[in-house]
């Protein structure tokens, strides 16, 4: 069964500095980069205690406060004087 290697976005390669260029995939527990452009080739092995997820506000649940309350919006016609 053929592996498949899938392109990075906007990644640059460490070598020859061109973007979009970085191709990565996995296989037998390891982690492997190579750019298209150049000779550039690395492999990692992937380790079972993998690094946490940053911790963003889009992962993050979202902290409520007494003062949010939904308000309505009124929509003002600006051919009308009021």
């Amino acid at each position: 069964m053929a592996v498949k290697k899938r392109f990075i976005a906007g990644v640059v390669c460490p070598r020859c500095a061109e973007m979009d260029r970085i191709r990565a995939w996995e296989q037998n527990g390891i982690r492997y980069r190579e750019c298209v452009s150049c000779d550039f080739f690395e492999q990692l092995a992937i380790e079972d205690d993998a690094i946490d997820e940053l911790s963003t506000r889009v992962n993050q649940p979202r902290e409520t406060s007494p003062n949010d309350q939904v308000q309505p919006v009124k929509i003002l016609d600006p051919g009308k004087r009021h």
